[in-house]
Formats: structure tokens, sequence, C-alpha cells
């Protein structure tokens, strides 16, 4: 049975663990949360999200839940949706990066984020409790379908941004939706930026036309379309367009860590604090804070983890090195409109190419590589790498990050997949590589 159940949510294979009974559960729990209040409900474009969607609406009618339906919608623009309409949480349901076979589903809380890890081990309790609280027949809740959903996640990014001044640029951008929920009101955030948009994939169908993660293997066909078309910039969103990736006007794809890096850059010019990223997040966001003379913080991995450490500090930014941007001004939720946005303002504000940008950024190469484990065979990998290179500095607690004077690895087991995430840095693509794949040569051998 392929099935994934934490704090950050669920998800599984249709017709492998996850069916339709357990859906409903899952929406009873939430809606038990959530105390019968209002939900707000969207999907991303995945086939089998209508008949997720029906067992989850069940379950949240059985609690008494409003249901605030968005239809097909991005992940962040459910988040903006919680807070606009001042519900009591939020329900995504996506597999995000996931193979097509997979769905699931992602929570949020009454602040419009995903579930803190309080809210995520009572949410498992009332699950794995059956604790339900049912409503009798005249107290079932109802459903409300949603016009123009995206329309208040757009507003609130065109307030942030200088609109007049990347109107003026008319940026030729190539957008890749890859069949997923960007399809639906990306191109009309770029429209009202002025841009002039080729879209890729842009029915959100689900029906991928590549691996639908967005890293550098997955996008060559965006990278030969930015050439095709002479466009500025190209970019890809994953299946729930929380997550973006970057090409530039060469057609060069300078990837997910340099999306957070680009829209801080930007950011942190004119909006001073501190700033949040996980451990797993290239250096580069570090120079970054430092230039601009703002604090900076480290989080686990795990947008959960990255939204709890900004709030504890009050953070004016944030986000993961996955392309995950995450705007307090917009919500506490990883956006692509966002860095879309951000991206383009600092293009217009600086009228350079996005190319000379990223090359004036301190350079470092990270590479990722992930194997195939169960999760009680992580600590033996840590150990090994901890054995293995005794003269780094170790810090435990998410997995093991082990750092050098200029250079960084960790292993690390993921989330939301039954595998071992290992990731290394260094200035130089070599010596990134050569670690990376000593990591995982190590990690391999030590989980047989």
């Amino acid at each position: 049975m392929q099935r994934i159940l934490s704090i950050s949510g669920l998800r599984g294979v249709i017709g492998d663990g996850l069916d339709p009974q357990f859906l409903v559960e899952f929406a009873m729990a939430l809606g038990t949360l959530a105390d019968g209040g209002t939900v707000v409900l969207s999907r991303d474009g995945r086939s089998t999200g209508e008949m997720v969607r029906h067992a989850v609406v069940a379950g949240l009618l059985a609690t008494g839940c409003t249901v605030l339906d968005a239809g097909i919608a991005t992940t962040p623009t459910c988040g903006v949706l919680v807070r606009h309409h001042n519900a009591a949480g939020g329900l995504q349901i996506t597999a995000s990066h996931n193979p097509i076979q997979w769905n699931g589903l992602k929570p949020f809380s009454h602040a419009g984020a995903v579930l803190n890890a309080v809210q995520g081990v009572e949410l498992l309790r009332i699950l794995n409790g059956q604790s339900f609280k049912l409503v009798s027949w005249e107290k079932l809740g109802s459903v409300e379908v949603l016009d123009n959903a995206a329309a208040p996640h757009i507003e609130r990014v065109l307030s942030l941004v200088d609109v007049a001044a990347i109107r003026r640029r008319r940026f030729k951008v190539v957008l890749d939706c890859n069949h997923g929920s960007g399809g639906v009101a990306t191109p009309q955030l770029l429209d009202a930026l002025g841009c002039e948009v080729t879209v890729l994939g842009g029915t959100p169908d689900g029906c991928f036309e590549h691996v639908p993660e967005p890293i550098e293997e997955n996008l060559t066909g965006l990278c030969a379309a930015v050439k095709q078309f002479g466009a500025d910039v190209g970019f890809a969103q994953d299946p729930d367009a929380d997550r973006l990736a970057i090409v530039d006007e060469t057609g060069r794809y300078i990837g997910e860590e340099l999306t957070l890096a680009l829209c801080a850059d930007f950011v942190l010019e004119t909006r001073k604090g501190p700033f949040v990223v996980n451990d797993s997040t290239s250096r580069v966001t570090a120079d970054i804070a430092a230039k601009h003379g703002c604090p900076f913080f480290r989080s686990h991995v795990g947008e959960a983890n990255v939204v709890t450490k900004m709030n504890e500090i009050g953070a004016v930014f944030g986000g993961e090195g996955n392309g995950g941007v995450i705007d307090p001004q917009v919500g506490f939720v990883r956006d692509s409109f966002a860095s879309m946005a951000y991206v383009l303002n600092g293009l217009a504000r600086e009228t350079r190419t996005l190319s000379a940008w990223a090359d004036s950024l301190p350079q470092y190469t990270i590479v990722k590589d992930k194997i195939e484990c169960p999760r009680e065979r992580v600590g033996a990998a840590c150990a090994a790498l901890r054995s293995e290179f005794s003269d780094a500095t170790a810090q435990e607690g998410d997995g093991l990050r082990l750092d050098w004077s200029n250079r960084w690895v960790q292993v690390r087991a993921s989330n939301t997949e039954p595998i071992i995430r290992v990731i290394a840095e260094a200035p130089t693509s070599e010596t990134a590589r050569a670690l990376c794949s000593r990591a995982v040569e190590i990690v391999k051998q030590a989980v047989r």
C-alpha cells in the first residue's frame, strides 16, 4: 500500500492506499478540527481530483462544515482564500510533483498556512482515533462555489509590485504549467503585468507532458521554447503551482534555488527584516541577507517548519530552495505567483537581463539526489556519513547536515515520499558533485 500520512498531510496512490473511505475519514478529521466551520476547498488538475473532491466534500459536510469550493486552483490561492474569507481552514487536493497516479490532501489552518506541529498532531489524533464530531441530518454543511477564485490572490500580489514599471517592459514570458492548476489563473496574472505570454501545457487536466517536478532534466522543452520565442524569461510551475523554477533568456536553466535568491535580492533591498530558509537551501541566501543587512535564520526542512520559524521571529520573508517563496504579505504558503511578480519587478527596476542578474549573485553549485529507503534506515545512513566525514561540523535534528568552511552535505528522509534526499553544495560543480556522489555511495551501503 502506497500511502504517506504525516502532520503535513496525505499522499497516496489512487487504487493502492488512497481510497474513498480513507479520504472521507481524513476530511471528517479536518472538519472536526475546524469545529464544523467554513473550509476552503481547491484542487490541482489531476484527473483523479474529481473523485477525491466528492469524497472530501462528503466528509466535510458530515461534520457540519460550509465548503467554499474554489475548483481547480493553486495551493497558494487556497491559502490566500482561507484568510480572505476568514475561514476555519482549507484543504488543497494535490500530490504536488508526485507522479500522475498519486493524489493527496494538504490541510491549512485558520491562518491560511500549512498546519504547524501541534495542529498536525491533533489532526492525526482525531483521524487515528476515529473521534469525529459528526452532525445530525438537519445540521449538515453546504457547498458554495467561488467564482474567479484566484482574484484575491492576484490582487494581493499586484499590490506589492510596481505594475506600471513591469508593464512598460512588455516582457516576453514562456510559462510551463505542465497541465497543472497554474494554467487556470497564472496567464491572468502575467497579462495584468503586461507580459506577452506563451503557455505550455495550459489545460489543467493533469496529463503531464513531462515529469512534473520542475528540475533541470524535466524542463528541456521550456529551455528550447525560451530560445525559440526570444523570451526574456521562462517560468515552470509544479502541478499545484506553489513552486517555481526559472529559465533565463539564453535558455539556461537557472533553477529552483535561485528563485528564492532572486526574489530575496529584490524584496530585501527595500523591506528590511529577518529572513528564514530551511537547512537544505543554498548558502547564497545567507550571502544575500548579509548584502542587505538582514538577519538570517534557518529552520528544519518543510514548509510548516519555515513558517513556524518565520512567525517566531517576525520574519519579513522566507522560503525553501525548491523554488518555494513565502511572503507573509501575501500568505504563509509557498507561492509561484509572488515569485514571478518579484522576478519581473527586479528585471524592470534594474533594466538588466535575467542572466546578468543571476550571474551577479554569489556562485555555488548545489547537487541533489535521492535514494529509495524505508524511514527506519535513515538513522543508519546518518551514522555512516558522520563516521566517514568526522572532520565536518555536524548538525542533527533534521536528518544530518555536515558543514565545512566552503561546502556542506545533508541527508534526510523526505516528508512526502519513501526516499532519502542527499544534498551537497560547494563553490564548484566538480566539488559539489563529488561530495554528493560520495555521500550517496555511503548511504546506499548503510541502508542495504
